[in-house]
């Protein structure tokens, strides 16, 4: 059966660390350094105060931290002392912090003190117990040996996903699925000894906690920021040894602005989430000698499922790539396989799938099929085998009777010189059913483009009835979740509420 788990042990991995390379910087922030030894000890020590905070095997232990040393040493001990890892996203309101803990029924809630208030708020209206990351029992506990094997089924995580539609679900990731998503990411870009993976993503998120995972699978070096900063990426970059990195279209697009200096040969991957990439920001990382890799991936999935080579990121233009090692995946119209170029949904199978949504069986059992996760994503496979994203299904515009996928519209928008972002959405039409209407940002101390410069430049790209019929230009940055991707049903939301 696709995805079925494999029934292997695995070591816990920053004990196997420990013991083969105890030197070895494991994590690096802000100019302090754990190696593998000081991790393991830090790991054990907090483990051993978990379960004297009364944590049982496979609850639920929420931590609500900003980037740091601290969360990382948690994402290591909680599983340790037998829990789920759940960090929760700092930019969440009280109140939808709130609800995740109620739906998660966790009893436990580990905050750093910049977000004291809004833990405070949210544990006591959600009745949970409330610790402070720094407090020093963490340090005090008895420390917790790690166990001689790790069930590969066996729960690590659980992770909330961004919830661009409905309520956000607690997909619940396995020591498998991390370790296969290692494996996976190890055979497409390879492992260096001397590896810096740049994590500059909240580690909240999947594509920031599995850096962490992945570097002690590897035993290679998590360097972590807190929070990101262009220019102080640019300088990682150039002076700290970085080799690997991932970000988003537009933190690039970010990066790219601080110099025109092409970067060094000692990084040696970008890879590059949230949707596909412009021409112009591709064309500029090949001219700066950066190898841009771009990928698709999910929650449900720890992370990348497609990558797109360095070597086909002009010809593949718009590919997410092939699946990686570990995936499985084909594209689906009423139950059948596609065609090669026919739209449908995106389902991927494989050992990095996760096990389910906590408490939601139902849910669970509509998403994963006989071992095929169904994504919600639309998509197509080329004769050659790529993967295009067209975009997620609720966000399809039907107009006229034709099918616009916006994320299609926002490529041919973003290779127009001087724009920063945008959002294409459908609103509400007597004669359509739906019209399309852009939303567009330009960069900051850049002339609006007119109305009719863009639809040239559309007009050349696209069919005319994916054309927008209103092209609004803003100012301010679009709404997107903690990970980067766009939240169109945001702007949507705003745009209706402008008209009603």
């Amino acid at each position: 059966m696709p995805g079925a788990p494999l029934d292997i042990a695995l070591s816990d991995w920053v004990a196997l660390r420990a013991r083969t390379h105890p030197s070895h910087i494991a994590l690096e922030c802000s100019g302090e350094r754990w190696d593998y030894a000081t991790l393991e000890m830090r790991v054990a020590s907090a483990a051993g105060a978990l379960r004297a905070e009364g944590v049982e095997a496979g609850e639920p232990v929420a931590v609500l931290a900003n980037n740091g040393l601290p969360i990382a040493r948690f994402a290591h001990a909680v599983p340790r002392a037998g829990g789920l890892f759940m960090p929760l996203n700092a930019r969440l309101s009280a109140d939808e912090i709130t609800w995740q803990l109620q739906d998660s029924r966790t009893r436990l809630l580990v905050h750093d003190a910049s977000l004291a208030a809004l833990a405070h708020e949210a544990a006591d209206a959600a009745g949970v117990r409330l610790v402070a990351i720094e407090d020093a029992r963490w340090d005090a506990g008895t420390p917790v040996a790690a166990p001689e094997a790790v069930e590969a089924d066996r729960a690590h995580s659980v992770i909330y996903t961004s919830g661009t539609t409905g309520r956000p679900k607690g997909a619940v990731l396995t020591h498998g699925n991390f370790h296969w998503s290692a494996v996976a990411s190890a055979a497409n870009l390879g492992v260096e000894a001397d590896d810096r993976w740049l994590a500059c993503m909240p580690l909240f998120h999947v594509g920031g906690l599995s850096i962490l995972l992945r570097s002690a699978i590897y035993g290679t070096t998590a360097v972590i920021h807190e929070r990101f900063e262009e220019m102080r990426v640019d300088h990682a970059l150039r002076e700290g040894r970085v080799t690997l990195l991932s970000v988003v279209a537009t933190m690039l697009q970010r990066v790219f602005a601080v110099s025109p200096e092409p970067f060094p040969v000692t990084l040696r991957g970008v890879l590059l989430g949230g949707g596909p990439a412009p021409r112009p920001l591709l064309e500029e990382a090949a001219r700066r000698g950066m190898p841009v890799l771009q990928t698709y991936g999910l929650t449900e999935t720890c992370s990348q499922v497609a990558t797109l080579g360095h070597a086909d990121a002009l010809r593949k233009l718009g590919s997410a790539g092939l699946p990686l090692l570990a995936s499985t995946v084909r594209i689906e119209v009423d139950g059948r396989e596609a065609e090669a170029g026919e739209v449908g949904e995106i389902v991927v199978a494989g050992p990095t799938v996760c096990a389910g949504y906590l408490h939601r069986p139902e849910a669970t059992a509509d998403a994963i099929r006989h071992g095929w996760l169904h994504t919600g994503d639309l998509g197509w496979r080329d004769s050659e085998g790529y993967l295009y994203v067209a975009d997620r299904r609720d966000d399809l515009i039907v107009s006229g009777g034709e099918n616009v996928y916006p994320a299609e519209v926002e490529s041919a928008l973003l290779g127009y010189p001087g724009i920063e972002e945008c959002a294409v959405v459908g609103l509400p039409d007597d004669r359509w059913g739906a019209r399309v209407v852009a939303v567009v940002v330009p960069h900051a101390g850049v002339e609006a483009p007119s109305r009719a410069a863009l639809e040239a430049h559309l007009r050349s790209r696209l069919a005319g009835y994916k054309l927008p019929r209103e092209i609004i230009v803003e100012s301010e940055p679009l709404p997107r979740t903690a990970s980067g991707k766009l939240q169109r049903h945001l702007v949507r939301a705003r745009l209706r509420g402008m008209q009603d």
